[in-house]
């Protein structure tokens, strides 16, 4: 069954229940509740009647106005009215309420019937067994009894009107739970088309996007729905990204690994005929043999990051000292480019807990974009600074050709190429920043970049915790981890 059918057949089964419970407890309370008023009848209209026919007593000295307070409390027949009033010879006669299934008997201290609203027993016969609840009939004036009123509830006949009223009671709920269970059908459908219409959409824009189509789907709701359909969106989005950059790097490995390639058949050719001196042909191959070696070794980090392989030996390490490594390292290419490299240091910096080689990478990938991207004269000035007493930050700073504001986002991405870099005919796979970031959180710091705007040089700076820092978050990360254990 589809899941549009198991939650319209959920949701109807559910209501038909309710219904069914609704009407078995509503039948039995009701019957129930009846069968107390019924028992609570007797003793009730015994008291009533006892109270009313004591005022009357009272008042008329005798039993003479004791059909008018049956006929009153509607406990009185027809003939037994038109004798009282034609006994009385009164020409307005008493009204009559109703016929009640309930047999009221007066008699007075000796026993003998004074009156018996079923006409059963005749005035002045004697009462010895009489059925149902006894109440002594008291004078006002004198407070003392004057007599007994017998009330009888007639059960069979209340059971039948009950039994009546409960059938009649079943029927409106049972019509009103048909009533609830087609409304709840409608619902259910309704209901059911709009979870699973998104579903649906989800599994076809799915299908699409195996086969490579980009579709989007439409958030129309703020809930769970909508929210699944936004999560969608962003998804294709990152894929159409992820695509978009896997064809870039095979537009970029094949570059990188045709101009090398192409180099050294070419040294090879001139050697072979002759036209190259083997010196300057083996110098050649050699330099495009390492720049192939540094294509392979990034996608080496890149195949390592990815799989959580990377591992770092920490060492606390002055922060001084690892610039000037990496000034010493980085210098002959500067000079090379006639780029100006200098150092911007802060005396008395705290040591940093890092990983030397790794840490060497991360900044050689910062400092030889910021080469490549600084004209002949520019300069690029690596500073260090505390930022806190548990950290410091490293700025590598250049006033070369900046960053677009659309690029900026996306520089520490894996394989993104800025087209500003490409138009320059800058080599690079897109692999060095975004190795350099995940060295730098594998230290348990942040790198950000910033640029006015293409043309106004750019800063990246990496914000590392101090040794005793480190040591701490070390510490804690640890005893967490022994916890969760």
């Amino acid at each position: 069954m589809s899941l549009r059918g198991r939650i319209t057949a959920a949701t109807v089964l559910v209501v038909i229940l309710t219904v069914l419970i609704s009407s078995v407890v509503a039948y039995f309370a009701t019957e129930s509740r009846l069968g107390v008023f019924v028992d609570r009848i007797g003793d009730d209209e015994a008291s009533r009647l006892a109270q009313s026919l004591g005022r009357a007593y009272t008042e008329a000295g005798g039993w003479q106005s004791a059909v008018a307070v049956l006929a009153e409390a509607g406990y009185t027949y027809e003939e037994i009215a038109q004798r009282e009033q034609s006994q009385r010879g009164e020409e307005n006669h008493v009204e009559l309420f109703h016929q009640d299934p309930i047999r009221v008997v007066i008699v007075d201290p000796d026993g003998r019937v004074v009156l018996d609203n079923f006409d059963e027993l005749p005035p002045g016969s004697s009462a010895s067994s009489l059925d149902g609840h006894r109440e002594p009939v008291v004078a006002v004036a004198s407070d003392q009894p004057v007599g007994h009123v017998f009330v009888d509830v007639n059960h069979e006949l209340l059971s039948s009107e009950s039994q009546g009223f409960l059938s009649t009671l079943l029927v409106i709920i049972l019509a009103g739970g048909l009533v609830t269970v087609g409304l709840a059908i409608g619902l259910a459908v309704w209901l059911s088309r709009r979870i699973t219409a998104p579903v649906r959409a989800l599994t076809e824009a799915t299908q699409a996007v195996a086969q490579g189509d980009t579709t989007r789907l439409r958030v129309t709701t703020p809930d769970e729905l909508g929210q699944m359909s936004d999560a969608f969106n962003r998804m294709t989005s990152t894929l159409e990204t992820q695509r978009e950059l896997r064809r870039q790097l095979v537009n970029d490995v094949s570059h990188e690994l045709n101009t090398p390639l192409s180099v050294i058949q070419l040294e090879a050719a001139g050697l072979r005929d002759g036209l190259q001196s083997a010196d300057t042909a083996s110098g050649h191959i050699i330099q495009e043999v390492e720049r192939l070696r540094g294509l392979v070794t990034d996608l080496d980090w890149l195949a390592e990051t990815d799989h959580g392989e990377l591992r770092l030996n920490l060492e606390p390490t002055p922060l001084d000292e690892v610039i000037s490594v990496e000034l010493e390292r980085w210098q002959p290419q500067a000079q090379a480019r006639r780029v100006s490299l200098s150092p911007d240091v802060v005396a008395d910096l705290p040591d940093v807990e890092v990983d030397r080689s790794r840490m060497s990478q991360a900044l050689g990938n910062v400092i030889a974009n910021a080469i490549n991207s600084v004209e002949p004269g520019g300069n690029i000035v690596l500073s260090a600074r505390a930022d806190s007493d548990e950290g410091v930050s490293i700025s590598i700073v250049d006033d070369g050709i900046g960053i677009d504001p659309l690029d900026l986002p996306h520089i520490f991405e894996r394989f993104y190429r800025a087209e500003r870099t490409r138009a320059r005919g800058t080599r690079g796979s897109g692999l060095g920043l975004a190795i350099t970031r995940t060295i730098v959180e594998a230290h348990g710091g942040t790198i950000t970049a910033f640029s006015a705007g293409p043309g106004q040089g750019a800063a990246v700076t990496i914000r590392l915790p101090v040794a005793n820092a480190a040591a701490a978050m070390r510490t804690t990360s640890t005893a967490a981890e022994l916890r969760s254990e």
